[in-house]
């Protein structure tokens, strides 16, 4: 390999990622508005206290919040955002995650299906994927689990609460819906 093209190419590796950190650390700096991630429901399809609640099976408490929809209805962009995941997991089913340029992660799961791949950029709004219940709940009506978690810890949540060190993390979605 010659010396130019190792240039050439971290040149290029670095024209891609200073826009990238630049938007993400600017991101931080403004409001934010968050959109309810599925098309048609409106609060009352979701328990608030549902967030943090206790004794929630395998997943210890209850991490976000359960929008009860029909099945194949729209998933939406709460945010736009980098799609950093989508996949299947044990628990989720067919799932996502977003990342916004507040440093958080939007993550939708027991969806019927994806729209979106692991890189794209989505706008707020747009279609990432539809209702289902895959995973731990299939034996449940269809629904989209929403969960907020903040990759910057917000240590005054640190509580005596079950998994409270999570806390930290995790925002109750209910809190910007609506």
């Amino acid at each position: 390999m010659t010396a130019s093209f190792k240039k050439s190419k971290l040149g290029f590796g670095l024209a891609v990622l200073v826009p990238i950190f630049f938007l993400f650390g600017i991101g931080l700096f403004f409001e934010q508005g968050i959109i309810i991630p599925v098309k048609g429901p409106a609060p009352r399809d979701w328990n608030p206290a549902s967030f943090w609640s206790p004794v929630w099976g395998a997943s210890g408490v209850h991490k976000g919040i359960d929008i009860f929809t029909p099945r194949g209805t729209d998933a939406l962009a709460a945010v736009s955002g980098l799609v950093v995941f989508q996949g299947e997991l044990k628990l989720g089913g067919k799932a996502l995650a977003v990342l916004d340029p507040k440093w958080r992660l939007h993550y939708y799961a027991h969806l019927d299906s994806a729209a979106v791949r692991a890189g794209e950029w989505v706008s707020q709004g747009s279609v990432v994927g539809k209702v289902g219940n895959t995973g731990n709940a299939r034996a449940r009506p269809p629904h989209l689990h929403y969960s907020l978690i903040s990759l910057i810890p917000r240590f005054g949540r640190y509580s005596g609460q079950a998994e409270d060190w999570k806390l930290m993390f995790f925002l109750n979605p209910a809190d910007y819906l609506g």
